[in-house]
């Protein structure tokens, strides 16, 4: 998002200022929906894992800097995709945040853009 192009004559310092403003939001947006995207992804595989792990062998999950063993492998898997389902939630809402801050960004963009003609 390039702010340069909408420099020139007669536009407003408060809608600059606003523009700018939205531009940083939409940033901060973004790395929200990445930082959460990486956490589905991550937390997919997990489940994955443990879901291909053979029922003879020990699984174990950590709890702050220890390992704990983990005997119930079913309900590891359903607490697993319960936090999961959670964070699918979360990514949709600050997706659908990003696109009305994009959406923002385009109405101040072109409002600057009308100014200057």
């Amino acid at each position: 998002m390039n702010l340069g192009l909408l420099l020139g004559n007669g536009e407003s310092m408060e809608q600059l200022d606003q523009l700018q403003l939205v531009v940083a939001e939409v940033q901060a947006a973004r790395q929200q929906v990445s930082s959460v995207r990486a956490q589905v992804q991550e937390l997919e595989g997990t489940i994955a894992a443990v879901e291909s792990q053979p029922d003879g062998l020990t699984l174990h999950r950590q709890m702050g800097g220890v390992l704990i063993e983990v005997a119930d492998k079913e309900g590891l898997v359903s607490e697993l995709r319960e936090t999961l389902d959670s964070l699918r939630v979360h990514l949709e809402r600050f997706s659908e945040r990003e696109k009305q801050l994009i959406q923002t960004y385009d109405e101040l963009k072109q409002s600057l853009q009308g100014a200057q003609e």
